[in-house]
């Protein structure tokens, strides 16, 4: 049984030699060549038939190519321009058009391959044969833009809102103005929009695969470095702007530009080079900061002016109606949701980190959709492109369609189950938190185990009990963490290549060896959908003056086979929780821990007390059909997912920790179980 729909998942077998071919694959663009998966399952039909339509794709494309705009430092940012033009005369088509604005730092000519299309979901072609001005830009110190690059650096939201305004008064333009683009160019959207003037043109956006926390959701798991996405990352921007210097002019020219065909490009070569120099010159300082216990280290000042969640109550204020698109195993699969639920809480004057209530009412103008998708396979077997014509045929033309209406703003596929379904808030009022404690062996389900403990929803009455685990720095990479903090680009290597993807199908090394120990259930005597945040809280003792703790949640077959469903981890000097941000669940147990993480709430643990962790899980949305189990495996690394800092390694090597499983310390992980038959209506845009 498979939950994601990407089937590709590297082998246990990966070498780090395996994983430097990748990055470099990766940063010179080339994952665009790799297959992608095949298409998901589709939802029945709209019973009520459908009330939109697209437009007739009655234009063609022109485009005017990196053109000037200063910013209000006087830094020059190009843009290249495509417009709808007449389909007999080749002119610029009369009458005005919505203008749709993109900002990236990948090369603003890389975004309109038709590579691109599938990989950045930007399709320009098609929504500009429908009506609509398409501008995509580089940003500052990027391909043909001047300044300097920082990531996500807060001078990035002054320039995108000057693009706005620029964008508004373009030839043809209506006026108005929507953001749309995926990952980096999401989260670019959330910064541009915290930096409206009232009164902005900017009336609609679709953020695709975009963060919340950046420093909770993907910098870090727990306080703990996410080194593997972080380079991949430094390599490929650094490798797409080493050579965005060659790419650009030969694209221009592909593109018919006549600046290109005069030379007239010629003066950007030396600011394309300047870019190119050294990786330097992009995110090492940021992850030295890091390494040293500077300010990027904690979630503090640095972090907080490039959180997407200080946006969400100015996306709200001005009244931008957002379309969100996330994916079960995608980078920002904890912050897609919480951006949904902040924009709800903030539309309805609710605090942003809160969970949603039962009572509460919802909107439409705010929607979210989560498929079962990694970063790069993100909108597999759905048309995204027509999704965002409709998002923005609503929003910026006024048209009367389902989107603007519906009362189910979540689109969900269920895992396990291959379908998606309509509900309406978050946490889901079906599934009800159920602790289910830690508790001594053997389940006869996890034969690698040292423990093979069990996991049972009564509360232990043994006076005394524990299981010794050890800090090894290294753990299995034959789980769901390698594959989603590649991106999912080694699915894509995997199955380009024909290895078999054994670790899509069984983890169970994971919780081989001394740095692990498992803990199962009794097998479902009915089928339950595991549907939401989920928290693990481990009492423990250590001998060191500092802990890793890592929790996999996994589905477990009747034959044994241990399929992973999601993680979470924790550094454990930043174990301190803030009780008015954490959300508890109906069984008065945390199901989403909110941890500070600064300097100031940092806390050595004591060698030998006895002590708790609460774990943020990942949320999940999967079903577990009858007879199979649920699994928890504690692990202190996740390799090649997490990597200690210099500063903090120091503090866990040595260490042995003992996992508590008795009345007075009882370990447990808190899970959001729901009847199966709780979800049952099906999403009508999600074919």
């Amino acid at each position: 049984m498979r939950y994601r729909f990407n089937s590709a998942r590297p082998t246990c077998s990966l070498t780090r030699p395996a994983i430097l071919l990748g990055i470099v694959v990766f940063s010179l663009g080339a994952f665009a060549l790799l297959p992608l998966p095949a298409g998901a399952a589709t939802s029945p039909p709209n019973p009520n038939g459908a009330s939109w339509v697209p437009q007739p794709a009655q234009y063609s494309e022109g485009s005017n190519l990196d053109q000037p705009v200063t910013m209000s430092d006087g830094t020059v940012l190009r843009a290249d321009v495509y417009f709808p033009t007449d389909q007999k005369t080749g002119q610029p088509a009369s009458g005005t058009f919505p203008v749709l604005l993109q900002q990236t730092p990948y090369g603003k000519q890389n975004i309109t391959t038709s590579a691109a299309t599938v990989i950045a979901n930007t399709d320009a072609p098609y929504l500009v044969d429908h009506g609509y001005i398409v501008v995509i830009s580089d940003v500052r110190g990027t391909g043909d833009s001047g300044g300097t690059w920082g990531l996500f650096d807060p001078v990035q939201a002054t320039d995108g809102a000057t693009l706005v305004e620029w964008a508004a008064h373009l030839a043809h333009s209506d006026g108005r103005v929507g953001l749309f683009g995926e990952s980096y160019m999401g989260i670019n959207q959330f910064l541009t929009a915290g930096a409206l003037n009232a009164g902005s043109p900017l009336k609609a956006m679709f953020p695709i695969i975009s963060g919340n926390d950046l420093y909770r959701d993907t910098v870090t798991q727990g306080g703990i470095l996410d080194a593997e996405f972080s380079s991949f990352y430094l390599a490929l921007v650094g490798g797409l702007n080493a050579a965005n210097p060659v790419l650009s002019p030969l694209e221009d020219l592909g593109k018919g530009s006549s600046a290109s065909a005069t030379g007239d490009l010629a003066p950007l070569a030396p600011v394309e080079l300047a870019h190119s120099s050294s990786l330097l010159q992009y995110d090492l300082p940021s992850v030295l900061g890091f390494e040293t216990n500077g300010d990027e280290a904690y979630d503090q000042s640095y972090w907080v002016q490039r959180n997407p969640i200080n946006m969400l109550q100015k996306v709200v204020s001005e009244q931008v109606p957002a379309f969100l698109v996330g994916g079960w195993n995608d980078l920002f699969e904890r912050g897609e949701l919480l951006n949904y639920t902040g924009l709800q809480n903030a539309y309805f004057g609710r605090p942003l980190l809160a969970p949603m209530t039962a009572s509460q009412p919802v909107t439409p103008r705010y929607q979210l959709m989560m498929g079962p998708w990694e970063h790069v396979t993100t909108g597999t077997g759905i048309d995204l492109s027509k999704l965002e014509l409709e998002w923005f045929d609503t929003w910026l033309l006024g048209q009367d369609t389902p989107l603007a209406h519906t009362g189910t703003p979540m689109h969900l596929y269920e895992l396990g189950a291959k379908k998606w379904v309509d509900t309406d808030r978050w946490p889901t009022t079906q599934a009800a938190a159920t602790q289910y404690y830690f508790g001594p062996g053997r389940s006869g389900t996890a034969p690698l185990s040292l423990n093979d403990g069990s996991l049972r929803p009564a509360a232990p009455t043994r006076s005394a009990g524990s299981s010794p685990v050890a800090f090894t720095g290294v753990s299995s990479a034959c789980d769901v963490q390698t594959d989603q903090w590649s991106a999912g680009f080694l699915g894509l290597v995997s199955q380009s290549t024909g290895i078999p993807d054994l670790c899509d199908q069984n983890d169970s090394t994971l919780g081989a060896g001394p740095g692990a120990l498992t803990y199962t259930t009794a097998p479902f005597s009915q089928a339950e959908t595991l549907a939401g945040p989920i928290d693990a809280t481990v009492f423990a003792t250590a001998t060191t003056t500092d802990t890793e703790l890592v929790a996999t949640i996994e589905d477990v077959s009747p034959s044994g086979q241990s399929v992973p469903l999601t993680s979470g981890a924790l550094l454990g000097s930043f174990r301190q929780i803030v009780p008015a941000d954490t959300w508890i669940g109906s069984d008065g147990a945390p199901v989403l821990p909110y941890h500070p993480y600064t300097a100031a709430s940092s806390e050595p643990v004591v060698p030998d007390r006895l002590t708790r962790y609460d774990i943020e899980v990942f949320p999940t949305f999967a079903q577990v059909p009858a007879g199979w189990r649920l699994r928890v495996t504690v692990s202190t690394s996740d390799t090649p997912h997490l990597v200690p800092s210099l500063t903090q390694l120091p503090h866990l090597l040595g260490g042995v920790y003992q996992v508590q499983d008795h009345a007075g310390a009882a370990s447990f992980v808190n899970l959001p179980l729901a009847p199966a038959s709780s979800f049952t209506t099906p999403c009508t845009i999600c074919s």
